[in-house]
């Protein structure tokens, strides 16, 4: 053996006192057994000695008696865990290379790449490496790109996916270094750090280029280390741009952005990480690279084959199923090698074991240090406290790939929210648990492997598959709510779970045990009367899907995404048909032939493929003509003739035409001047649509490939400034042909094809984007798909939102009817696809009644009524929901409703101004009430049951005898009368008729006379809600000029105006000791206000604007107080309940759909009744 060149040698001993005193021998042993140049047995030696500094002394007495190669292994472990100033000791002394090191690393480099990479700290190859040349080139192909300027680039992956080791061969080039990084290679282990620990690297960092720096030019001296992060990453600028102009910097193993900022110095930076949008948050060009999941089969082999010193071909049969069975895991590969160089003929043991996850069976090899795969997985499970240790195995809960945010745990355990994320930053330290930063709140997962390892420990502990089962559900139905801000209350969501739901009744347990101290919850008591909606959720890939089509007979449905793959299964049960790894880099569209027979493929590796689809064999591939990637593919409609449309990020070639049986493309569409990002023929075949980020819709003729039409959808969106593009993402036609809609932005277009005129605008959230949008082929619906995680289903015909489909847990890229339009399917970032029946979405028969109602609380008792979707007037009982009476279907829509107290009778107003008066339950018709002339917006009974009062967009209200059918008509206002208010004055106790317009005036009636007694002209703008104060003496009114104002019945004049809501103000109350006024507007605030002066108490919802377009999700459209006047209950896009002294929520509930119009409340403040926009009825009961 080649002995240390004598002055690494003499460096060494010269150093070793400060090297005794200061290293962790534990922390640098593990980089050194990497590099191959330390064995298992010599660490075990070193480990057995008592004290932290004998194992330091025992490692140099050992490194003293080996190679180059040791001391050089030595420097870098020292650089990595960053012991900076020790290293600086050993680099004037750093060898070349030993020869032994140059014959081991013949391939690796020259003696010049060699040495390059020693001083930065680059790793050393493992000791079983395998070459994965494509990935390594596609690294070096973007690393060229920062020859000439500064940029990143991005090496992403999952945990053990090779990224490491990836990056350090990228660089191991002598034609790359000498061209792109003739300064220098450098490499920094980041990790999971503080601001202090990545303090301490950067410093590291700088004190080596800055030593580095004096041996080239000894006039230049060291400066002392920086002392904050800003300081830092300014002298690291300084070094890089000045010192090492030319120069890489390897960032392995990024986790946070605010670190990953901390490097934003205008250099060149290779970063590896598992969160491939990191690299967002930074300055300057950017590319990135994948790297999957697992292995390659034969890259995986070729390991297996390296550690039984054997050849890939020859390795038995059980080689590719333990392959398999891993999905390809570095991790496992590598584990179950070393455990076979021991036992060469277990190869169908360990199969049969990993199959049956009995990881205890897999017994030691030398190389490790335990004794099975299960201890090696359980070692870092034994130092958690017991109480966490139970806590871990309660995550058998979780589903492969499944990301959470912590959170969903507190369901599970009785923690604060606060402690459940200090548990899991405790799982994550150990490497238990892996935890996506780039996300707010963060998300959480386990690996595969772990997960199989606590099932097969918690096989005998709770009800797993069952209590699973509930949880996936759970999430399923909730996902889209986990990204609202603020976070919602889970156990609040876990709540409406059916009843028999195991997470129900835990989170009712937490629920009722957190009542009694305080807290507030809702029980949603008629939840049982709702059907489900009917849906598929399939996992086919590992990653990202990106997009998903049926099958034209709809049976099948293929999807693809960033897993390179392809996948086609049934539409009905999710079953696999057939699975290709179909190209090099991410497959960004699949589309069925007419027939069905071929599946055509497009990727980011520029190549389009056709398949065919029964027996899964590769037909064509058309890979010469388009040079970036290609991002749509569609066969034409009809089987008249068979032609294939791609489009691409090329420039000025990016649309193409291809007929299957010819090598070259047919025709070139020429016209777009940006990328096209979709393309779509029309039912007839007769014409293609593309979508470009050069903001037009263009529409060609197939036939001649010229372009017919062009539209300019940039100019829909007239606010934006000329620097900012409008990018349309896609279009799709209508079934007859005759319209062509199209996404760009938050917006969704309808446009005549004939005249290019826009028929229709669908705006929907500005805080999303539309990712894709389809027409359905049996109706006027179309379906959108958005970054907020939603699916969203529009009638183009009256522009109505008619569904939200919800459950995705990420981005939406893609939706699609089925053929016959029955289906829905929607594919995601969160690695499903969800197929939804059309008509159950929106149109379940459970649940379709309007949002006009009345209720009426008795004993305990609550009585709904309300009009259905098939225009009939219904009365159910709250409790359960069951329908106690049911009108026929009436001539004319129904508008109002309201319930007499004194007598069983309902009455409703309509459409045509008719007024009827029903008994209930016998539906007998008591009055029919004809008079006014439009439409019937609000009817009330008086107390004692007698009168009927009604307004209507006539302008009058009618005081109605509704028995005998007098009437008394109230003429004075200008515009439509929305709303009225009983008012009963002092001394006289009289009650008095207070009505509100869009007029903008408040009128003051006697009701048995008609006579109007006060005319008030209160608001610039129309007057859109009014309260009476508890004891009569104070009214105020709220209107769209944006104020408020108080007003004295006594004197009828204004004696507080209330300024400062930046719109509509649409609601308002007074609490009830009358000290208090609430006001709500359309942007979700909400303000308190002191009646008495005037004065600004609170603002609620200021600081916590969400998602959603408004503070409240929607128009603030009620409020109530408790009767104690400590709590605001309110009404917008969802439900709130607020502590009235701090101005701080207590709690939300989510409806399914959304703009609650107005929420009826018990006396006792314990029950709440609503309906949202899509017919849900909402009992809800707090919990005590």
């Amino acid at each position: 053996m080649a002995m240390m060149e004598e002055g690494a040698r003499s460096c060494l001993l010269q150093s070793r006192s400060n090297l005794e005193q200061d290293i962790r021998a534990s922390y640098l042993m593990d980089h050194m057994i990497s590099d191959g140049v330390l064995t298992g047995d010599e660490e075990e030696r070193i480990r057995s000695k008592p004290t932290r500094r004998e194992q330091a002394a025992a490692l140099l007495e050992l490194l003293l008696r080996k190679d180059n190669q040791a001391y050089i292994s030595f420097y870098n472990a020292l650089v990595r865990e960053s012991y900076g100033d020790l290293a600086s000791l050993l680099h004037n002394s750093l060898p070349l290379v030993s020869p032994e090191a140059e014959k081991s690393f013949s391939d690796a480099g020259t003696h010049y790449v060699q040495t390059v990479l020693s001083e930065g700290g680059v790793p050393q190859r493992p000791v079983v490496f395998v070459s994965r040349p494509a990935l390594v080139n596609r690294v070096r192909e973007k690393l060229y790109r920062l020859q000439k300027e500064p940029g990143w680039v991005t090496v992403f992956g999952m945990a053990g996916s090779g990224k490491s080791v990836l990056a350090a061969e990228a660089v191991r080039d002598h034609a790359l270094i000498t061209e792109c990084f003739p300064g220098g290679v450098h490499w920094l282990s980041i990790g999971q750090l503080d601001r202090a620990d990545l303090l301490v690297r950067i410093q590291s960092l700088c004190f080596r280029l800055e030593q580095q720096c004096q041996e080239q030019d000894p006039s230049s001296s060291l400066h002392r280390p920086p002392g904050s992060l800003e300081e830092a990453k300014e002298r690291l600028r300084f070094l890089m741009l000045r010192r090492y102009p030319r120069s890489l910097l390897i960032l392995d193993d990024i986790w946070d952005s605010s670190v990953l900022k901390a490097f934003d110095i205008q250099c060149r930076v290779l970063l590896t990480t598992r969160d491939r949008s990191l690299a967002d948050c930074v300055s300057g060009s950017k590319s990135e690279v994948a790297v999957e999941s697992g292995l390659e089969e034969d890259q995986a082999l070729e390991i297996l084959a390296l550690y039984v010193n054997g050849k890939p071909q020859r390795l038995p049969e059980q080689a590719r199923s333990i392959v398999r069975e891993c999905k390809g895991s570095p991790l496992v590969v590598s584990l179950i090698g070393a455990l076979l160089r021991e036992f060469p003929d277990r190869w169908a043991y360990y199969l049969r074991m990993l199959q049956q996850k009995k990881f205890k069976r897999i017994r030691k090899s030398s190389s490790y240090d335990y004794d099975a795969l299960d201890q090696a997985m359980a070692a870092s499970i034994q130092v958690l406290s017991e109480e966490h240790r139970e806590l871990y195995i309660d995550l058998t809960v979780l589903e492969k790939d499944v990301k959470v945010p912590a959170k969903v745990l507190s369901v599970l355990w009785d923690l604060e929210p606060e402690e459940v994320e200090d548990v899991l930053q405790d799982f994550v330290n150990k490497s238990l648990l892996f935890r996506d930063c780039h996300h707010r709140p963060y998300l959480y997962y386990l690996h595969d492997l772990q997960l199989d390892f606590l099932a097969e420990m918690n096989r005998s502990g709770l009800e797993n598959s069952e209590v699973r089962g509930h949880f996936q559900e759970f999430l399923s139905l909730n996902g889209h709510q986990l990204e609202q801000r603020p976070f919602p209350d889970v156990v609040q969501l876990a709540l409406s779970q059916p009843d028999s739901s195991e997470v129900y009744r835990q989170a009712l347990l937490q629920a009722q045990e957190r009542a009694s101290r305080g807290g507030l919850y809702l029980d949603w008591v008629n939840k049982s009367s709702l059907k489900s909606l009917s849906r598929l959720v399939v996992q086919p890939h590992q990653g990202s899907i990106y997009s998903a089509c049926f099958s034209h007979d709809g049976t099948k449905i293929a999807s693809c995404g960033s897993s390179k793959t392809l996948r086609v299964f049934k539409s009905t049960s999710g079953e696999k048909l057939l699975e290709i790894h179909a190209h090099d880099d991410e497959v960004l569209c699949c589309a069925f032939s007419s027939d069905d027979h071929l599946l055509a493929t497009c990727s980011s590796d520029r190549k389009v493929k056709v398949w065919n689809v029964e027996r899964g064999t590769l037909m064509r591939v058309f890979e010469d003509e388009h040079e970036e990637q290609v991002n749509h593919c569609q066969f034409t409609n009809t089987r008249r003739r068979l032609l294939l449309a791609t489009c691409s990020n090329d420039k000025f070639i990016n649309t193409k035409l291809w007929n299957l049986n010819k090598p070259s493309s047919q025709n070139t569409m020429f016209g777009h001047s940006e990328p096209v990002n979709h393309c779509c023929f029309s039912p007839d075949d007769a014409h293609l649509s593309t979508s470009s980020s050069d903001g037009t819709l263009k529409l060609w003729e197939v036939s001649s490939a010229n372009e017919w039409k062009s539209i300019d959808v940039a100019d829909m969106f007239p606010e934006q400034s000329e620097q900012t593009e409008v990018m349309v993402k896609c279009s799709t036609w209508s079934a007859d042909g005759r319209s062509i809609i199209c996404a760009a932005r938050n917006a969704v277009f309808v446009f005549d094809v004939e005249t290019a005129a826009m028929l229709l605008e669908i705006r929907t959230s500005r805080l999303s984007t539309v990712q894709y949008c389809h027409a359905c082929p049996s109706s006027n619906l179309v379906a959108i798909a958005l970054s907020h995680y939603a699916v969203e289903l529009w009638d183009i015909e009256t522009n109505k939102k008619m569904a939200d489909c919800s459950g995705h847990l990420s981005w939406v890229h893609g939706v699609q009817f089925s053929p016959d339009g029955s289906l829905l399917l929607s594919c995601s970032d969160d690695q499903t696809v969800r197929v939804w029946e059309t008509n159950k979405v929106h149109t379940s028969s459970a649940v379709c009644l309007k949002r006009d109602s009345d209720v009426l609380f008795n004993n305990g008792d609550v009585t709904v009524v309300a009009a259905d979707n098939r225009n009939r007037l219904q009365v159910r009982n709250g409790r359960t929901g069951a329908v106690m009476f049911q009108s026929e279907e009436q001539e004319s829509r129904i508008r109002c409703t309201a319930i007499c107290t004194q007598t069983s009778a309902v009455g409703l107003g309509r459409e045509d101004g008719t007024i009827q008066v029903l008994e209930v339950p016998s539906g007998t018709p008591l009055a029919t009430l004809q008079g006014h002339t439009r439409t019937v917006l609000h009817c009330q009974f008086t107390p004692e049951g007698h009168t009927l009062i009604t307004s209507s967009e006539d302008t009058t209200i009618r005081v109605w005898r509704w028995r005998t059918g007098e009437c008394v008509v109230l003429e004075g206002h200008k515009e439509q009368v929305r709303c009225f208010s009983l008012l009963t004055t002092s001394p006289s106790s009289e009650t008095h008729l207070l009505s509100w317009s869009f007029d903008g005036t408040i009128k003051v009636w006697n009701m048995s006379s008609g006579e109007r007694l006060q005319d008030l002209m209160c608001h610039q703008g129309a007057v859109l809600a009014c309260d009476v104060s508890p004891d009569g003496q104070l009214f105020a009114t709220t209107s769209a000029d944006k104020t408020a104002k108080v007003w004295s019945s006594a004197s009828w004049e204004c004696v507080c105006p209330l300024n400062g809501h930046q719109d509509c103000v649409r609601s308002c109350r007074f609490s009830w000791d009358g000290r208090c006024l609430a006001t709500g507007d359309d942007n979700g605030e909400i303000r308190l206000w002191n009646v008495k002066d005037g004065t600004l108490l609170k603002i609620c919802s200021r600081d916590n604007k969400d998602a959603m377009d408004s503070l409240h999700g929607g128009w603030v459209t009620d409020l109530h107080f408790s009767p104690d006047n400590t709590v605001l209950l309110s009404t917008g896009g969802y439900i709130k309940w607020w502590n009235v002294e701090k101005g701080e929520a207590l709690q939300t509930f989510y409806p399914t759909g959304a703009n609650l119009k107005r929420i009826h409340v018990s006396p006792d403040f314990s029950t709440f009744v609503t309906i949202d926009n899509i017919g849900i009825l909402y009992i809800l009961k707090k919990v005590e």
